[in-house]
C-alpha cells in the first residue's frame, strides 16, 4: 500500500442525484474514508455540482485539476463512479491517457477500479488497449475512403510536395517551386552528397515552404519522391501510432500511383536514386533492438541482476555465470500464469472470503439506511403533530431534537460504511474481473507483441529468481486468501527441472 500519496476528490453530482439524497457532502465523505483506508492524503476537492457530464474537459475546475496533476500537486483522483468523471466516452479515454502520461492513478469507487493497485494497473492496461483499438477502428474507417480518392486523383489530405500545388483538385507544377525542385536533383547528381546540396540551396537563399533552411533529411526525402518524375504516389503512409514518431509506411500493394505532369525526366530521377541506393548499401542502419521481456526483474540466486548480452540468447549472471535461455524463461512464466489464473480452489476460497466480508458490510449499510428512513418518518410525525397543535413547542423540541441528532449521526455513518465497502470491493471484487480477463490473457499470450508482453510483466511481476535447478516467480498481483486486509505477494515456484 502506497503511503503519503496525495490525491484529489472529484465531486460532480447531478441535480437528479441530489434529489435522491446523494449530496456532494455524501460523495466527499465517501471518498475521504476510502483515502483514509489507503493511508493517503487528500490535497484538493474539485466541485462540479449540478454540471452536465456531456463535456467537462474545458471547464475551469477540470483545467485546475489537470494543472495540479501535471505539477505533481496530486498523483491520483478519487470519484464515485466513471459517469461522475465524464459521460463522454471520448473524454474518459482522454482522461485515462493524461493520467497514464503523468503516472497518476484514477480511482472509481463504484466500478471498483484503483490503478494504484497491481490489479488496477493491469485493468488500466486493458482499458488502454481498448482505447487503442477504438482509435484504430475510427482510423480504419476514415482510411477506407483514401485509396478510392487517390485512384481518382483527388487530394487525400496534406500539402502537395515541394514543386507542386493542388489546382482545381488536380496536382500540377508550381511555377515558383518547380525550378527549385529540379535544381535539387541536378545538384545531387553533380555532388552526390545530400548535405552539400542542402548547404548550396541555403547559401543561394532558397528555403522550404515553411521558411526553414533545407536539411540533408529534407533533400533525401524529396529525391526519393516519385512525384517529380510525373508519378504521384498516394495512400502509402498513415499517421504515427504515437506523438513525435514518424509516419508509418503501408504495404506496397496498398500504394496508389497516378500520372501527373513531371518536373524532371525519369532518367535524371533514376540516376539520383541509384546513387542513393548504393550509398545506403554501404551504410546499413542497425536493426531494431530486441525487447528483452524480463530485464530488470530477473535475478540470480546469488543476488545479482541477470542480463542478455547482444551475442547471446540467454540471461546471464556476470558474477557466477548462471544462465537461462530467454525462450525457456518465457515458457516458464507463461506456464506459471496458467497455474496462477486457473487454480479454482485458491481463487474460490479467496473470493468467497472476500464476498462474506463485503456482504456483512452491505447488511450493516442496509440496516443504517432503514434506521435513517424510520427516523425521518418519526421526525415527520412529530412535525405534523406540532403543526396540528397536538403538542406544544416545548414538547416538539423535547421529542424532535434527539431524532435530529441521531439523523446527523446516521448521515455521518452511511458514507463511512460505504467507503469501507468501496475499499473492500476494489481490493477483492475487481480481482474476480481481472481473473476472468487474465484467463483470456493467458490464451492470447503467444499472439501478443513483445511490447505488450513487457507491459503486462511490469504490472504483475515483482521478482524472478534463477536458481541452479529451479525458477521462483514472485507476482505482486494479489494477496493470498490468508492475507485479506493486508498487502502481500503471490509466490509461485517452478519445481520442475530447469531447461538447459
Amino acid at each position: 500500500m502506497e503511503k503519503n500519496k496525495v490525491v484529489g476528490i472529484w465531486i460532480r453530482v447531478s441535480t437528479e442525484d441530489q434529489a435522491k439524497g446523494e449530496s456532494p457532502e455524501h460523495h466527499e465523505k465517501r471518498a475521504q474514508y476510502y483515502a483514509e483506508s489507503k493511508g493517503w492524503q487528500v490535497k484538493e476537492v474539485y466541485h462540479l455540482e449540478a454540471i452536465s457530464g456531456k463535456s467537462v474537459m474545458g471547464l475551469p475546475e477540470t483545467q485546475k485539476m489537470l494543472g495540479h496533476l501535471k505539477s505533481g500537486h496530486i498523483t491520483g483522483l478519487i470519484f464515485s463512479k466513471l459517469a461522475r468523471l465524464a459521460r463522454n466516452t471520448k473524454e474518459l479515454l482522454e482522461f485515462a491517457d493524461i493520467f497514464r502520461q503523468y503516472n497518476a492513478d484514477l480511482i472509481s469507487l463504484q466500478e471498483a477500479i484503483d490503478t494504484s493497485s497491481p490489479a488496477g494497473r493491469l485493468f488500466y492496461t486493458m482499458i488502454a488497449g481498448m482505447a487503442q483499438w477504438e482509435r484504430e477502428e475510427i482510423s480504419e474507417r476514415v482510411a477506407a475512403s483514401v485509396p478510392i480518392r487517390a485512384k481518382l486523383g483527388k487530394p487525400t489530405g496534406g500539402q502537395a510536395a515541394l514543386g507542386y500545388q493542388w489546382l482545381d483538385r488536380k496536382l500540377v507544377p508550381d511555377p515558383k517551386e518547380a525550378p527549385i525542385r529540379k535544381l535539387i536533383y541536378e545538384l545531387f547528381l553533380e555532388h552526390q552528397r545530400k548535405k552539400t546540396v542542402a548547404r548550396l540551396l541555403n547559401e543561394a537563399g532558397y528555403r522550404t515552404r515553411n521558411g526553414s533552411k533545407f536539411s540533408d533529411t529534407t533533400v533525401g526525402r524529396l529525391l526519393r519522391d516519385t512525384t517529380a518524375k510525373g508519378l504521384h504516389r498516394a495512400n502509402w503512409t498513415k499517421g504515427p501510432p504515437e506523438k513525435n514518431q514518424k509516419r508509418v509506411i503501408k504495404p506496397k500493394d496498398e500504394w496508389v500511383y497516378s500520372r501527373i505532369e513531371p518536373i524532371i525526366t525519369e532518367e535524371l530521377w533514376d540516376k539520383c536514386n541509384s546513387i542513393l541506393d548504393e550509398q545506403e548499401r554501404k551504410n546499413k542502419r542497425p536493426t531494431r533492438k530486441t525487447v528483452q521481456l524480463f530485464v530488470g526483474y530477473v535475478f540470480c540466486q546469488c543476488g545479482y541482476k541477470m542480463y542478455v548480452p547482444s551475442n547471446s540468447p540467454k540471461y546471464i549472471c556476470y558474477k557466477c555465470r548462471n544462465k537461462i535461455g530467454t525462450t525457456d524463461l518465457e515458457d516458464i512464466f507463461h506456464h506459471q500464469l496458467k497455474t496462477f489464473f486457473f487454480s479454482p480452489t485458491e481463487i474460490t476460497n479467496y473470493l468467497n472470503q472476500a464476498d462474506q466480508v463485503i456482504k456483512e458490510k452491505e447488511e450493516l449499510l442496509k440496516t443504517i439506511r432503514d434506521e435513517k428512513r424510520k427516523t425521518e418518518q418519526e421526525m415527520e410525525k412529530i412535525y405534523r403533530a406540532y403543526i396540528n397543535e397536538e403538542i406544544t413547542m416545548e414538547g416538539f423540541g423535547r421529542h424532535y431534537k434527539p431524532l435530529e441528532e441521531r439523523l446527523k449521526q446516521i448521515d455521518g455513518q452511511i458514507p463511512e460504511v460505504q467507503g469501507e465497502i468501496d475499499f473492500l470491493k476494489i481490493q477483492y471484487i475487481s480481482s474476480d474481473q481481472i481473473f476472468n480477463e487474465a484467463k483470456d490473457l493467458y490464451s492470447r499470450w503467444p499472439q501478443l507483441m513483445p511490447e505488450e508482453k513487457r507491459k503486462i510483466i511490469e504490472n504483475i511481476t515483482e521478482k524472478i529468481t534463477i536458481g541452479n535447478e529451479d525458477v521462483t516467480i514472485n507476482l505482486t498481483y494479489l494477496p493470498s486468501s490468508s492475507e485479506l486486509m493486508a498487502s502481500g505477494q503471490r509466490n509461485h515456484r517452478d519445481s520442475s527441472p530447469r531447461p538447459t
